[in-house]
């Protein structure tokens, strides 16, 4: 069973968590990168604006999960966890946010200079960066989740 959203969270709130909670929001979200990068190289501006809409309305496109069983459930769940603490300026695992923004933004740079190799190089960073922090937030949730060790 998915875990209930606190008694003090906003309806906006309960209902974007819950629904950014389903496994395809995130690991739908997994593309966003490469497929923005590469429409910035080939100067795709449609493709460009139809992938940054993807991006933004994800969040509430399916339906809440069952259950908090999937790897991906449990990493929104963390992220939301972890939005709620007061965690000081570049703490862990906020630093590994600071890096992955750095590689996100050097990759645009390398697709608006049309670097392929320096694109691909900073993506796979910004990317493993951003895995690496939402492993911490599936550590984050168990942690304080009931019923996860």
């Amino acid at each position: 069973m998915a875990p209930e959203l606190p008694e003090d969270a906003s309806a906006l709130d309960r209902y974007f968590w819950a629904r950014h909670a389903n496994p395809k929001s995130g690991w739908s979200r997994v593309a966003s990168m490469p497929l923005l990068m590469t429409c910035i190289y080939r100067r795709n501006w449609r493709g460009l604006a139809l992938t940054l809409a993807f991006v933004i309305l994800n969040p509430v496109l399916f339906s809440p999960p069952e259950d908090d069983s999937a790897w991906m459930t449990r990493v929104v769940y963390g992220e939301r966890l972890w939005t709620q603490r007061d965690h000081g300026r570049f703490s862990y695992p906020e630093i590994l946010n600071l890096f992955n923004g750095l590689a996100a933004l050097y990759a645009v740079y390398a697709a608006i200079e049309r670097r392929p190799a320096e694109i691909a190089l900073a993506t796979a960073l910004s990317m493993a960066l951003k895995f690496w922090f939402v492993a911490e937030m599936v550590h984050l949730y168990e942690d304080h989740a009931p019923g996860h060790s």
